[in-house]
C-alpha cells in the first residue's frame, strides 16, 4: 500500500458548435455552381398537424468552389448549448445574430414545410402506428418498426416498462454504492448476479432443432429482407434482451434526430460509401449537401477526400487526382505508418471533408466547417499505390483547457487493430514534448471512452509494474505520462486500486491486474502496434 499525492480539479467540458465557412475561388473549368444557404431554427413536433418548419433561403446565394471541395452545399446552422468555439461568431456580426435578427438581410422570401403525418413506413403490411421504443404512437422507418421487428405495438410498450423498471432499479443501486468504500474484490451482490449471468448463457451453443431452422428458413423466404430474422434460441435470452437494448436505444436516438430536424423522415440520410476498396456501412447522419445524401450512396476519394454522386465520377477522379497521400507535413513514420500534421487555416477545404466524413462514424461530433482554429493529425498506411487513411485526431492550436485531443477516429475497415491505440499514445508523446499534461475533450463517444479506458489502464499498469519505490504521487505519475490526474484517479477507481482508510486514500498495488497485463504483453511480442517516439520528428508550434 503506497500514499497517494494530490491531483488537480476536473474541469467542465464543452462540444463544439458547427458553422459552415464560405470560401470563393474557382476551378479550372470555369464552372461555379451555386450554393444555398439554409437555417433551420427550429422543428417542434405535437399532436396536431399544424406544425411546420421555418426555412429561410436566399435569393443570391454566394458562390462556392468545386475541384476538392464541399461544392453546392446547404448551409445547415448547428447549435450546442455548450459551444467551445465561439470565436468566429463573435468575429462575424452576422453569424453571430443570425437566429435573434434577420431584418438586416435583403429580399429574404420564407416558405413553409408542413410536416406530412400521412407518410407510411416503408416495411410491406405495416400502418405505422406504435415504436420499437414503446414510447411514440407512430413512426416513419425501418429503424422503430414494430413488425419488421417481429413485434407488436403492445409488446414494444410493455418491454418499454420493463427497460425503465430495471434502470430504476439499477440507479437506485448506483446512488446507493456512490460513497460506498470501493472493495478490492466483487461484492455479494456482483457476485451473484455474475453467477446468474452465467448460468442463462449456459445453453447458448446448444444449436437449433430440425424444427425450429425449418421455422426460420420459411420466415425468411415468407418475408426476405422485409423483416428482421427469428433470433430466439440462436443465443442465450440475457444476450437477446442485451441486443433488443441496443436496438431500442438506437431508434430513439434516431427518432431524436428527426425530431431535432437533423435528418428527414427516413430518406436524406447517407447509408454506405465507397471509400478505397472499402464499402462501408454508416452509422450516424453526417450533413453532406442535400444533393449528395439524398442518394443514400457516396463515393469518397480515399486522398484527397472529395465527395461525388457515382462510381464513373469517381474513377474519372482518380485518373486526374495527384494526390497520394495528405496535405501537411510528415512528423511521423515507422515502416508503412506515416502521421501527417495537417494545418486547418492552410488545408481547410480538406479538413472539411474529414470532418463530414468523420461524422458519418461518430455522434457527438458537433464541429464541421470551422476548421481553422484546429490542427488535425492524419494517421496513414502505405503500400504501393499511396498512403491510406486509417484515422485522425484533431487537437486545438491554443487550448486554455490543455485538451490535447479534439475529436479521435479510426476508420472502421482499421478497427480492433490497435490503431486506435496508437493514435492516443501519440496525442500524449505530443504532450510530452510540449511539456504540458493533456486529456481529450468531452464528450466522448462510446468507442472513445472504451479506448481511452483501456489506454489509461495500460499506461498505469506498466508504471506500477516498473515503479520501485515505497510511495507514489499521482502528480508525478501525471508528470510522467502526461495524463491529467483526474483521468488517473478514474482509472485508479475502475481497477478497484483507489481506497479511503483512516483519513486517507492508498493505491492498492494489486499484483494480479500487473501480472495478467504483463502476460498479455509478452504474448503480443513485436506485433504489438506502438509508438516509437525516436521516429517523431516535430516541435510544438509557435502561435498561429
Amino acid at each position: 500500500i503506497v500514499h497517494v499525492g494530490s491531483g488537480s480539479d476536473g474541469t467542465e467540458d464543452s462540444d463544439s458548435s458547427a458553422e459552415r465557412e464560405q470560401t470563393n475561388s474557382s476551378e479550372s473549368d470555369g464552372n461555379i455552381p451555386k450554393r444555398t444557404r439554409l437555417t433551420r431554427a427550429s422543428l417542434r413536433l405535437s399532436q396536431s398537424s399544424q406544425d411546420t418548419l421555418d426555412v429561410k433561403q436566399d435569393e443570391s446565394p454566394p458562390l462556392t468552389p468545386t475541384g476538392n471541395a464541399p461544392s453546392s452545399e446547404s448551409e445547415l446552422d448547428i447549435s450546442s448549448p455548450n459551444a467551445s468555439h465561439d470565436e468566429s461568431l463573435a468575429k462575424d456580426p452576422a453569424l453571430r445574430d443570425s437566429d435573434k435578427d434577420l431584418s438586416h438581410r435583403p429580399k429574404r422570401r420564407r416558405c413553409h414545410e408542413t410536416y406530412n403525418f400521412n407518410m407510411k413506413c416503408p416495411t410491406p403490411g405495416c400502418n405505422s402506428l406504435g415504436h420499437l421504443t414503446g414510447k411514440h404512437e407512430r413512426h416513419f422507418a425501418v429503424s422503430g418498426c414494430p413488425l419488421y421487428h417481429n413485434l407488436s405495438a403492445d409488446e414494444c410498450k410493455v418491454k418499454a416498462t420493463t427497460r425503465e423498471k430495471h434502470e430504476e432499479e439499477a440507479k437506485v443501486q448506483e446512488e446507493s454504492n456512490r460513497h460506498a468504500t470501493r472493495h478490492q474484490t466483487p461484492t455479494s451482490r456482483q457476485t451473484r448476479y455474475k453467477e446468474q449471468v452465467t448460468e442463462m448463457r449456459k445453453g447458448r451453443n446448444s444449436g437449433l432443432s430440425k424444427e425450429q431452422k425449418e421455422k426460420y428458413m420459411e420466415h425468411r423466404q415468407s418475408h426476405g429482407n422485409t423483416r428482421e430474422p427469428l433470433l430466439e434460441n440462436i443465443t442465450s435470452e440475457y444476450d437477446l434482451e442485451l441486443f433488443r437494448k441496443a436496438q431500442a436505444r438506437a431508434s430513439e436516438d434516431l427518432e431524436r434526430l428527426r425530431i431535432q430536424g437533423q435528418i428527414t423522415e427516413g430518406s436524406n440520410m447517407i447509408k454506405t460509401i465507397l471509400f478505397g476498396r472499402y464499402e462501408l456501412d454508416t452509422w450516424y447522419h453526417s450533413p453532406y449537401p442535400e444533393e449528395y445524401a439524398r442518394l443514400g450512396r457516396l463515393y469518397v476519394c480515399e486522398f484527397c477526400l472529395k465527395y461525388m454522386k457515382s462510381q464513373t465520377i469517381l474513377r474519372r477522379h482518380m485518373a486526374k487526382c495527384v494526390w497520394k497521400h495528405p496535405p501537411g507535413d510528415e512528423v511521423y513514420r515507422k515502416g508503412a505508418i506515416s502521421v501527417f500534421e495537417v494545418d486547418g487555416k492552410k488545408n481547410k477545404i480538406y479538413c472539411q471533408n474529414l470532418c463530414l466524413l468523420a461524422k458519418l462514424f461518430l455522434d457527438h461530433k458537433t464541429l464541421y466547417y470551422d476548421v481553422e482554429p484546429f490542427l488535425f493529425y492524419v494517421m496513414t498506411e502505405a503500400d504501393n499505390t499511396g498512403c491510406h487513411l486509417v484515422g485522425y485526431f484533431s487537437k486545438e492550436k491554443n487550448s486554455f483547457l490543455n485538451y490535447n485531443v479534439s475529436c479521435i477516429l479510426t476508420m472502421p475497415q482499421y478497427m480492433r487493430q490497435g490503431y486506435g491505440k496508437m493514435l492516443i499514445d501519440f496525442s500524449y508523446l505530443l504532450s510530452k514534448v510540449e511539456e504540458k499534461v493533456g486529456s481529450p475533450e468531452r464528450p466522448l463517444s462510446d468507442l472513445g471512452l472504451i479506448s481511452y479506458r483501456s489506454y489509461w489502464k495500460e499506461v498505469l499498469l506498466r508504471y506500477m509494474y516498473n515503479f520501485q519505490g515505497k510511495e507514489i504521487s499521482i502528480k508525478e505519475i501525471s508528470q510522467e505520462t502526461a495524463v491529467n490526474p483526474v483521468d488517473i484517479v478514474s482509472t485508479l477507481q475502475s481497477l478497484q486500486m483507489l481506497k479511503y482508510w483512516k483519513g486517507k486514500h492508498l493505491v492498492l498495488k494489486r499484483q494480479d491486474l500487473i501480472d495478467e497485463w504483463k502476460s498479455k504483453e509478452t504474448k503480443r511480442g513485436s506485433n504489438n502496434k506502438t509508438i516509437d517516439p525516436s521516429s517523431l520528428k516535430w516541435t510544438p508550434p509557435k502561435g498561429t
